[in-house]
């Protein structure tokens, strides 16, 4: 497997517990929207601590990009890059990952699920070709939500805010479940594209199924 040590470039706060990180870029390195690179820290006991993080970056970009959501309940790899600055150092590998846009359709995720879709929706809006997908994204409360006014300005009225534990006006309360689902999808001959914690997607697959989704329009990470 190849791999690459980069340079962090820049550091940026999205949320309360999610951090951007730009990186240097590796000559020809290149990849797919929605698909990701296993990551470790270039720091002796942590080279071959990796987990999988998607680009948020766009390929033509000249530089990587990463969104990372930091869990503090144990002392693990999204806790270390949380505490590091521009000019540490990353190691980059081999490109992976099964979301990729195959055209129009709804875009599901909850909480930190949503980094396959930042990039896929960069690149549509970058296209003029983002005004046909709707996004349902579900968090447990406003401080959580990760690029809402970006998606906003992407996708207008098609962004739909999902809050499990808040009640705020202009957000929907409670679950991407089917009951939700039978209520909002108005078509299901089109895409799905589904990402968040595994529970979520094998519920969200068999409600889709069961309501009458094919199994090749339905996009998720096996």
């Amino acid at each position: 497997m190849e791999s690459h040590i980069v340079k962090i470039i820049s550091i940026k706060e999205v949320t309360h517990d999610v951090k951007s990180f730009r990186l240097e870029k590796p000559a020809g390195y290149q990849f797919t929207p929605g698909q990701a690179t296993e990551v470790s820290i270039h720091k002796e006991g942590w080279e071959d601590e990796r987990r999988p993080f998607t680009f948020t970056s766009l390929n033509n970009d000249g530089w990587l990009e990463f969104t990372i959501k930091r869990y503090t309940d144990h002392n693990g790899v999204t806790n270390q890059l949380h505490q590091l600055s521009v000019g540490d150092e990353l190691i980059i590998r081999d490109v992976w990952g099964a979301i990729e846009y195959k055209g129009p359709g709804y875009f599901i995720a909850g909480g930190a699920g949503i980094t396959p879709f930042i990039a896929i929706f960069r690149q549509l809006y970058k296209e003029k070709k983002a005004g046909t997908e709707t996004l349902f994204f579900s968090n447990k409360t406003t401080k959580d939500v990760i690029y809402e006014e970006e998606f906003k300005s992407i996708l207008g009225d098609s962004a739909h805010f999902i809050l499990t534990k808040d009640k705020k006006p202009g957000y929907e309360t409670g679950y991407i479940d089917k009951k939700f689902l039978e209520k909002n999808i108005t078509d299901f001959t089109k895409h799905f594209y589904i990402c968040g914690p595994d529970k979520m997607i094998s519920d969200i697959n068999s409600s889709l199924i069961e309501l009458g989704a094919k199994p090749d329009v339905v996009v998720f990470e096996k």
